[in-house]
């Protein structure tokens, strides 16, 4: 796809996907989310990539939500096809890890990309919320399912209800935010700094800890260990489970393949 709303640039084993409409504070419309899902994809496929990490430039916003105009022009029917929905589960079941570098304002679908992916670092001054109400619609891009995994019903519910915008401390708190980091010039290191650290680890292995997660937040435990226990057999007839043992025994750094 010819990328028009987002650059897509590759750094080793690091993707980085930066929603580039700063004029508009990264506003989410339909083309962009076909430009998130066209880009991840992308990494998908790409063997050398490990971590993607997912930003928004400008310095305002890493996303301020959907693209009001575009939202009033909308179509009933047009919600059915759910393009939003899709990107973010793109996202969410991509097998690589997927860190969200957050500075300045994070609404609506801007959250709610937030919470697609694995790990979230926000600066000092940034802002989270769902304050869809406001505009007389519901987060409808996961927002109503994920942020109650992530902070609790009850803490959901009272965000979703009322709309509130809160800081990255109170994110922090709660548990939608990973890390705070205070300078934004910080934000980028960070998110590389722990991007590097999830590299250094087996590839397969870090793919199938977030594949069973998944399955276990979204199903009953039996379930869950049922599917861990057979990711754990996957992880044992690889070659990085013979490197990662040899290099522990010989007291070295492992040299994973991913394979």
């Amino acid at each position: 796809m010819d990328f028009q709303n987002i650059l897509l640039e590759k750094d080793g084993h690091i993707a980085l996907i930066t929603l580039n409409r700063p004029e508009v504070r990264n506003a989410l419309d339909p083309r962009t989310w076909a430009e998130i899902r066209s880009a991840v994809r992308d990494c998908r496929f790409d063997r050398d990539v490990r971590v993607v990490i997912i930003t928004g430039a400008g310095g305002k916003a890493f996303a301020s939500g959907a693209d009001i105009r575009s939202l009033r022009e909308r179509e009933t029917l047009d919600v059915l096809r759910a393009e939003a929905q899709e990107s973010l589960n793109d996202i969410e079941n991509l097998d690589k890890p997927v860190i969200a570098a957050i500075d300045g304002f994070a609404l609506g679908g801007g959250c709610e990309l937030a919470m697609a992916c694995d790990i979230r670092i926000a600066t000092a001054r940034s802002r989270l919320g769902q304050p869809e109400v406001n505009l007389g619609i519901i987060p409808g891009a996961g927002g109503t399912q994920r942020l109650q995994r992530l902070v609790g019903i009850g803490k959901a519910k009272e965000l979703i209800f009322t709309g509130e915008i809160i800081s990255a401390q109170e994110a922090r708190e709660i548990g939608l935010v990973n890390k705070v980091v205070e300078q934004p010039e910080d934000l980028l290191p960070a998110a590389r700094e722990m991007a590097q650290k999830i590299i250094s680890k087996g590839p397969v292995a870090v793919s199938l800890a977030k594949a069973a997660i998944n399955v276990g937040a979204n199903t009953d435990i039996n379930s869950g260990l049922l599917f861990e226990k057979f990711a754990q057999t996957i992880a044992f007839s690889t070659g990085d489970r013979i490197e990662g043992t040899t290099a522990f025994l010989e007291k070295r750094q492992p040299d994973f393949k991913g394979k």
